[in-house]
């Protein structure tokens, strides 16, 4: 795809462009139905900061495992906190 081309797709065009580029569907998975995601997206998620996060995965928390040098949270486990605490 040429440079021209995306800029007469505009923003969609240039997003298609980039997620084939990466390998990836351009179709997003709701954040609820993801399996994990990064700790920058828990944060923008949450709302909370990355220390207050590293403090829940240590205290045992919020799940989380790492895959090489990344650390992926489970989204099913920052769903259950904030339920919980939404209750409390």
């Amino acid at each position: 795809m040429t440079r021209s081309q995306l800029e007469n797709d505009g923003p969609r065009g240039l997003e298609c462009a980039l997620s084939a580029a990466n390998g990836r569907d351009a179709k997003a998975v709701p954040f609820a139905e993801r399996l994990s995601c990064t700790v920058d997206e828990a944060c923008e998620a949450t709302g909370l900061g990355r220390t207050k996060l590293y403090e829940l995965i240590g205290s045992g928390q919020l799940i989380a495992t790492r895959v090489g040098r990344r650390r992926l949270v489970m989204v099913q486990s920052i769903l259950a906190l904030l339920s919980t605490n939404a209750s409390a």
